[in-house]
């Protein structure tokens, strides 16, 4: 028996949310997937979530909603911030609300996700994810049959140590944050499957999903040109993961990428 669970790369403002709503649903029937995990950081119009954009993203069927950078972009989180559904990098520091991590039941298999933020190129003081999900995973791999992590950071190089330090310990190790969808996905030598970033969600002619002109003249003149989303046609992006309903392991990654 297979399991499938799909990971949506960054829900890039409305448009990005209306793209998830019209793709999803087809996709998770066409590929008969069992999970999804959908990353909705940048879902309220390109910083933070607010409680529409998460109820619609868990309508459109999401089972679990991870975060990164700008997590607190909007006040509206801390109304729905203790939902089990949405969880927050890890390694905040101790006290912060919210959850770094949820354990799911899904065909009667116990699915951990863990959401962690990159410290390199990030601008935001957190712990050591490394550390940090290291006694995450010594503290809960006996009670579930997988784990995965989110991995929401800027440098490749982190990204790449961070599946090889996991190597063996999670199911997969998948990357958010850079809005390009690599293709680099493989299996690594103690069965880990990773990717290093699995793209956005949101529209495709954009510099990853803001409006072209606005980021063209912040990088002319180093004005802080506010950012604005752009419009028009959207891509949808994700990863999945197949896995041996006996070892629990990923035997293939499938890349999807739709509206190029």
């Amino acid at each position: 028996m297979i399991l499938k669970v799909i990971a949506v790369g960054d829900i890039i403002g409305n448009s990005g949310v209306r793209e998830l709503t019209n793709k999803l649903k087809n996709i998770k029937q066409k590929e008969n997937i069992d999970f999804c995990i959908v990353n909705g950081e940048n879902s309220a119009e390109g910083m933070g979530i607010t409680e529409k954009n998460f109820n619609d993203i868990l309508e459109a069927g999401a089972d679990v909603v991870t975060m990164g950078n700008h997590t607190w972009g909007k006040k509206d989180i801390f109304k729905f911030i203790d939902n089990p559904k949405l969880i927050r990098p890890v390694n905040y520091p101790e006290g912060v609300v919210g959850k770094g991590y949820g354990i799911y039941e899904c065909n009667g298999k116990k699915i951990a996700v863990i959401n962690a933020l990159g410290r390199v190129d990030i601008n935001i003081l957190t712990e050591n994810p490394f550390l940090i999900i290291r006694d995450i995973v010594a503290k809960i791999q006996n009670e579930v049959d997988m784990i995965f992590v989110d991995f929401h950071a800027e440098a490749t190089a982190e990204k790449i140590a961070m599946a090889n330090y996991l190597d063996g310990k999670v199911t997969a190790v998948f990357g958010t944050h850079t809005h390009v969808q690599t293709a680099d996905e493989r299996i690594l030598p103690k069965s880990t499957a990773y990717i290093t970033d699995i793209g956005m969600t949101g529209p495709r002619d954009s510099v990853i999903g803001m409006d072209i002109q606005a980021s063209l003249k912040r990088f002319e003149t180093t004005l802080p040109e506010r950012y604005k989303i752009a419009t028009g046609k959207c891509i949808f992006n994700a990863v999945i993961f197949e896995i041996d309903d006996n070892t629990n392991k990923v035997y293939n990654i499938k890349r999807i990428f739709l509206g190029k």
